[in-house]
């Protein structure tokens, strides 16, 4: 499913997605194709969700026009 059509079924909610396809520009995975999991009503709750995602599981808020996460690399930690 495309990210515009889980807009259009759910507008203005957080929903919980699983990735299922991607691409990657610059430090930015942006998200072609994806499998809706559930809606989410309560903000809270789409907290806590986020906070227990893995893998390829997001929980995203409708009103962002793409699905857009920037990447972060891991700090280096020096040994003396």
């Amino acid at each position: 499913m495309h990210w515009q059509e889980v807009r259009t079924i759910y507008p203005d909610q957080y929903v919980l997605l699983e990735i299922l396809d991607s691409h990657t520009e610059d430090n930015m995975q942006y998200v072609d194709e994806v499998a809706l999991i559930r809606a989410i009503q309560d903000p809270t709750e789409a907290t806590k969700e986020l906070l227990r995602c893995k893998d390829n599981n997001i929980v995203y808020h409708t009103g962002q026009e793409t699905i857009a996460i920037e990447l972060r690399n891991h700090p280096f930690y020096r040994n003396r």
